[in-house]
């Protein structure tokens, strides 16, 4: 009764067979699998090949991904738009004055900044009150660094308050003593006490907390007292010294933040009769300028990773062509035979591709597999690493990877099957004959 099942055709390979889909059915499926497996050294060797393919692209793109996320972090503390500018000694003379000018800032520069550069969304100054400056609450104390700043200087260092609010303008004009300090100053000096409104001493003098904010980037950040840059002036004894000069310039691209970076140093430097190439007076940092030049590189670092990758590939589809070529070479009698009793072109071109795409999607699958566990363990290991900062594959990337490869395999796999479709039965029984 069991050999007389196997015998009668199954009900929907019957209805596949009516459309040419006959290499469809379970029952073929079961063929290819014995056909497989007659060559299992072969296609061990095969599945190998493309398995190692797929492992390296998983990997490589989980280490571009890395080294992505890396230079995002080293950028996470300040605004990517911003331009930033220090002062020093000039070194060559100009216009009549000699070198060793010690070029300070002022409060006249910020505000000629802001009056005659129209490109410039957010400015501020930065007072740093040098040294960590001993702060008190009651019989709690510490040490921590205490920077005047104007109230632009929150977006420009991506603060995130997460209490009260920052300096404002009238702080600045009135020199009020109030400060917003990192969420590691209020636990180490007021633990779980809500600080607003409440009186905190740097150096002696009283501060009123307004504001308490969250920092990215890192302990440092958040070590940190803000306070209005004229009550910092005033206390240094320093009036109208700013220390650096930092902006950002909104939505502009890369070229046109050059620009407003070159007219910045342009008007400072006539303010303070120095050279424009006198890098040791004033120097400047555009950050918008150094992300993109990074990403650039990423850029070209991800396509050489697809294009190594594709090559690897590439090499196990020839591997899996030359196979099937060899395994339709071997069955030539087995397709005249099938020629011979009907079998069309198309089903004998889906019984060919089907085992192609078989290989390379089982063992493309594999390599998959391996390469994300590995990714996502070399990511749990690199969690904190300073330049491939926790590398990781996405979904998307996965499933893009996955079609690759079948369409690899069936490339692969189409002109072993065209020559297969193409066999007349009477010369594959006669080459087919010993």
């Amino acid at each position: 009764m069991r050999a007389d099942r196997r015998r009668l055709p199954w009900a929907p390979a019957r209805g596949l067979a009516r459309f040419g889909l006959g290499w469809l059915s379970f029952a073929a499926f079961e063929e290819l699998l014995a056909t497989l497996g007659r060559n299992r050294l072969r296609t061990l060797l095969t599945g190998l090949s493309v398995a190692w393919g797929t492992f390296m692209l998983v990997l490589l793109l989980g280490a571009g991904k890395g080294l992505e996320n890396g230079v995002a972090w080293e950028f996470r503390g300040d605004a990517v738009n911003s331009i930033w500018f220090w002062t020093g000694l000039t070194s060559v003379p100009f216009a009549g004055r000699g070198p060793n000018r010690d070029i300070r800032f002022k409060n006249e520069d910020y505000g000629a900044l802001k009056r005659e550069l129209p490109g410039i969304e957010r400015l501020s100054g930065r007072y740093w009150m040098w040294g960590e400056f001993s702060v008190r609450n009651g019989d709690r104390r510490s040490a921590f660094d205490v920077i005047g700043v104007h109230p632009d200087e929150r977006y420009i260092e991506k603060t995130l308050l997460i209490a009260g609010r920052y300096v404002n303008v009238r702080d600045i004009a009135e020199r009020r003593k109030v400060a917003v300090i990192g969420s590691l100053v209020k636990s180490t000096l007021y633990g779980r006490e809500d600080p607003l409104g409440k009186l905190i001493e740097i150096r002696g003098l009283p501060y009123r907390v307004v504001g308490v904010f969250q920092d990215e980037g890192g302990e440092a950040d958040l070590r940190r007292i803000y306070v209005p840059i004229t009550t910092a002036q005033l206390v240094y004894n320093d009036p109208g010294r700013i220390h650096s000069l930092e902006m950002t310039v909104g939505d502009a691209d890369t070229a046109a933040s050059t620009v407003i970076e070159l007219e910045a140093h342009r008007l400072l430097a006539a303010r303070h009769q120095v050279s424009l190439d006198d890098r040791r007076a004033m120097r400047a940092q555009n950050n918008l300028v150094h992300y993109k030049k990074i990403a650039s590189v990423i850029t070209w670092v991800n396509g050489f990773v697809w294009f190594v990758s594709f090559g690897t590939l590439l090499a196990g589809m020839v591997s899996v062509s030359n196979i099937m070529l060899i395994s339709v070479a071997e069955r030539t009698r087995e397709m005249g035979i099938r020629k011979a009793l009907g079998a069309t072109p198309f089903r004998l071109v889906g019984m060919v591709l089907s085992e192609a795409i078989l290989i390379t999607s089982l063992a493309g699958y594999a390599g998959i597999v391996a390469g994300v566990a590995l990714v996502e363990f070399a990511g749990g290991e690199l969690a904190n690493a300073p330049f491939v900062r926790q590398p990781s594959v996405s979904l998307t990337v996965a499933l893009e990877a996955m079609a690759l490869i079948v369409c690899a395999g069936a490339l692969a796999g189409f002109f072993p099957a065209l020559r297969a479709a193409r066999v007349s039965p009477v010369v594959a029984m006669r080459e087919g004959n010993p």
